[in-house]
């Protein structure tokens, strides 16, 4: 704790169009140059510097910023005030009808955390949560009070550390000042316009493996997908989904693009040319660690997924890979 909160961490309502959501950002800068982008929906802000400049304490200042979000990009804009970012996105959740929730000192932050249910706290897992709970914590501030070792041996190492001294209101983690992260695309167009599903299907698990064999090289994970359809006659249609959580693992690809797929409904529509897009690219080593899994069938499989990588970088391309993906239309 450094004694002096300087950290927004700002979420934009669910609704939040992308180009509204980039006024957004701009706003931000307006306060302070040192933003951090958290697409789709949220950011972070260091605003050390620029409570001199504006003279106010920064939970003052955020509600400033809310106000001029709602007045110029038509935003509602909940902010979570606090020195690290795990406990000013936990706040940020939590802000009730003002918008805004100050944590200014480490007691305000502790008299926070604590009473919160472990589920609540920023990085947390639904499968950590639960396991948590069945070793008997179930709020923030019994996972704070018990000792390092036993919650190591519980969620393992990195992410028993990390977890801990998240719900203890420490986070290292500086706001990074960059661009909208990376992306990557892939592509398929089909030589004809197709309307069975099983060959639209295949090829977009084609392009799920294509895109989990890239982003894993790069040593990346997906925080989201976009599923762009070109429609024969030209006309196109388009849906984004957050992930569950951050991966490059092409069974939680698949998944995720499936499920846009479903939910574009078509009705035996002519398909010719399908785009899939892996947003928000972050460092693998980001976030608290692995999620714990008891399926242990999607457990053998991750663990076959270096192998089957290490096959196509010799081999080429597709020299190993889901069955169905093979089912594309020529």
């Amino acid at each position: 704790m450094t004694g002096a909160s300087v950290i927004w961490h700002v979420r934009c309502r669910p609704d939040t169009s992308p180009k509204d959501y980039r006024h957004v950002l701009d706003l931000l800068t307006d306060f302070t140059p040192q933003v951090q982008p958290l697409p789709p929906l949220a950011a972070l802000a260091q605003v050390r510097g620029s409570l001199r400049l504006f003279g106010v304490d920064a939970g003052e200042l955020a509600a400033r910023f809310r106000v001029r979000a709602l007045v110029q990009a038509g935003v509602d804009t909940h902010i979570g005030v606090a020195d690290t970012w795990a406990t000013a996105a936990t706040a940020s959740a939590r802000v009730g009808r003002s918008g805004v929730l100050h944590l200014p000192d480490h007691r305000a932050v502790e008299h926070f955390l604590s009473p919160l249910p472990i589920q609540a706290l920023h990085g947390i897992g639904p499968a950590q949560a639960g396991q948590l709970q069945r070793y008997g914590l179930h709020t923030i501030g019994a996972l704070a009070a018990m000792d390092e070792t036993v919650v190591c041996r519980i969620l393992g190492g990195k992410a028993g550390r990390t977890l801990r001294a998240r719900a203890r209101g420490i986070d290292p983690r500086a706001v990074a000042v960059r661009k909208m992260p990376e992306s990557a695309s892939e592509s398929f167009g089909f030589d004809r316009d197709v309307y069975d599903p099983v060959l639209v299907r295949a090829a977009l698990l084609d392009l799920a493996v294509i895109l989990g064999d890239r982003i894993r090289a790069r040593g990346q994970t997906a925080r989201g997908l976009t599923l762009a359809v070109r429609l024969a006659g030209g006309g196109t249609a388009e849906r984004t989904k957050r992930l569950p959580q951050p991966s490059a693992h092409t069974e939680d690809l698949r998944t995720g693009t499936l499920r846009l797929l479903d939910a574009m409904a078509f009705q035996r529509a002519r398909i010719r040319c399908l785009t899939l897009t892996a947003e928000d690219l972050r460092p693998a080593e980001e976030g608290p660690g692995t999620q714990l899994s008891l399926d242990h069938a999607r457990e053998a499989r991750l663990r076959l997924e270096p192998v089957i990588d290490k096959l196509n970088a010799r081999f080429g391309h597709r020299v190993a890979g889901p069955a169905a993906a093979y089912r594309k239309a020529s």
